[in-house]
């Protein structure tokens, strides 16, 4: 589950940093913004089943990969 999430972030992200650096900042870098992580809550629940409203999280709960994992297995 980790890779496929941090390929799909990547892929949203358009960066494989995000699979090398799991405490990179996504929104300070501009690597994410809302409309990019929207985008990824929609690939997520399609690919893998799991649902995360955007109104459930804060900017501050998803803001590194890390994070972003963390969440996913909390939902699992």
């Amino acid at each position: 589950m980790r890779e496929e999430v941090l390929d799909l972030l990547a892929e949203i992200c358009e960066d494989d940093v995000v699979k090398e650096d799991p405490e990179t900042e996504l929104f300070e870098s501009g690597l994410l913004d809302s409309l990019g992580f929207a985008e990824f809550l929609v690939e997520l629940e399609d690919q893998c089943g799991i649902v995360i409203s955007p109104s459930e999280v804060e900017r501050p709960d998803i803001n590194t990969p890390e994070k972003i994992l963390a969440l996913v297995e909390a939902r699992r």
